[in-house]
């Protein structure tokens, strides 16, 4: 793997005088040295997505698909490569890395057939006296330049998420990717390049987010497309301006078990859910509702299971849980659990750090108020609850500010039907966990969770312009 990486600025490979160090969260080695990019050279960058949009907005159907599935292609090609710089820079396991390097090579599948897919509609408009002999046709239109923001958790395929559909819309797109996690989207970026893609169309600028800004304002990009923290989200949206803006933000993801739930399969997920990428994940479980029937089993069987997680370094096959990215998530989910303690909580496991590894913690007895409980934790922290009925479960999960996603475990239609049609979330999965995604299915949330649709079609749909043609055939 390279040490010393340039930014991709509209297919040039530039060096700057602002370099800065990637290190591993696991122990801090040096994984890489990038260029960072001026405000000179993002302005630079903004000019060139607006030439290359006249480029990207021609291409067809075919040719655009064509270079998504050689893209895909060269991922699959390159997979281990990718998940092992995964593995160093965002410090997953390198087991969850290939299955991210997979997901990602799928994601640029899936966008290469739905680019031939992009249709309109033939509408009758003789409806009214006045309009005999008139139709209308509608189309997609791309929308223009993009602007991505992406954060370090799934470093390759959540940037997928925002450059497979702006290719397959016809749109040009720059991605300010996560200021620790870049080198996989700098890879891409080299991918894209390799497949035929204009290369005005594609910069990848890693920068300081005060930077970033200056791009969110600028009217030059017609969609803002952001997967990050609330806070940074909704204050980024607040300044805009008029372009469309698409934001998947954190969560407080919940799971329901209920009485007639398969238990030992309802652990399993549920432990796998909670601390899969040591809870970084904006649909990590973090609050897990158990019917009262059913809750000291299920609880007996969710922590022994969690106990035979494997901890360390995330480039042995065998480890499950590695670091969080960072010590300040280290120190904050201990100051979080050492608050839901002395509040009165317990901890049936974990409760304590390993170096840069937050040991998978189950929380019992939390009052709903605590941050662990109400906040987004985004780390190996889950808190456990009981209920009576499932329209019980429902409110308390969402007493939440967050609504991404939900996770439902039962047998009984009735039960089901209700969540589905109560829970305040983006999605609701029956007989998994809300961590459950799967990349052609739409995606995101609710409240503080954020507005707009991922998922190939749908992303294609927020970065296209839908136009009429209004025909009078009479005339």
């Amino acid at each position: 793997m390279k040490k010393q990486w340039d930014l991709l600025l509209g297919g040039r490979w530039v060096s700057t005088e602002d370099p800065f160090e990637v290190r591993s969260p696991y122990d801090n080695s040096l994984v890489a040295e990038v260029s960072r990019a001026s405000s000179a050279r993002m302005d630079e960058a903004v000019d060139l997505a607006v030439n290359g949009f006249e480029l990207t907005r021609n291409l067809s159907s075919y040719e655009r698909s064509r270079i998504l599935e050689t893209a895909s292609s060269a991922i699959a090609h390159r997979s281990e490569e990718l998940a092992k710089i995964m593995s160093l820079e965002s410090g997953k396991t390198i087991r969850d890395a290939r299955v991210e390097t997979a997901r990602a090579s799928n994601t640029f599948k899936i966008a290469s057939e739905e680019a031939k897919r992009i249709g309109g509609e033939y509408i009758s408009l003789d409806w009214i006296e006045g309009s005999k002999g008139r139709f209308g046709i509608t189309r997609r239109f791309p929308l223009g330049p993009v602007l991505g923001i992406t954060p370090f958790n799934f470093p390759l395929n959540l940037v997928a998420h925002k450059v497979a559909p702006a290719i397959a819309a016809g749109n040009s797109i720059v991605i300010k990717p996560a200021s620790s996690t870049p080198l996989c989207s700098l890879v891409l970026g080299e991918i894209l390049l390799e497949a035929g893609l204009p290369p005005e169309s594609i910069s990848v600028l890693p920068a300081k987010g005060s930077l970033a800004e200056t791009m969110v304002r600028d009217d030059r990009f017609k969609l803002f497309t952001f997967t990050g923290s609330c806070d940074v989200g909704w204050r980024l949206k607040s300044i805009a301006g008029k372009k469309r803006v698409t934001l998947e933000l954190g969560g407080n993801a919940a799971a329901i078990v209920d009485e007639d739930a398969p238990l030992e399969v309802a652990a399993e997920k549920c432990v796998r859910g909670s601390f899969a990428n040591a809870g970084q994940i904006c649909i990590s479980i973090q609050r897990i509702f158990v019917h009262n029937s059913v809750y000291e089993p299920f609880i007996q069987m969710l922590v022994t299971k969690t106990k035979g997680l494997v901890l360390g370094n995330p480039l042995e096959e065998r480890t499950d849980v590695g670091p969080l990215i960072d010590g300040s998530a280290v120190e904050k989910t201990e100051a979080w659990v050492k608050e839901a303690l002395a509040s009165g909580a317990r901890a049936l496991t974990g409760a304590a750090r390993r170096g840069s590894i937050y040991e998978p913690t189950i929380l019992v007895d939390v009052r709903p108020d605590l941050k662990v409980s109400c906040c987004e934790v985004f780390a190996p922290v889950v808190v456990v609850d009981r209920f009576s009925n499932i329209v019980e479960a429902i409110a308390k999960a969402n007493d939440s500010t967050f609504g991404l996603q939900a996770g439902v475990f039962t047998h009984n239609l009735d039960a089901a039907m209700k969540a589905f049609e109560l829970l305040e979330v983006g999605g609701v999965v029956l007989n998994d966990v809300p961590t459950y995604r799967v990349d052609h299915m739409p995606y995101g949330g609710v409240k503080d969770s954020g507005l707009g649709r991922e998922g190939l079609k749908y992303a294609i749909e927020e970065m296209t312009e839908l136009k009429l043609l209004a025909v009078n055939s009479k005339s």
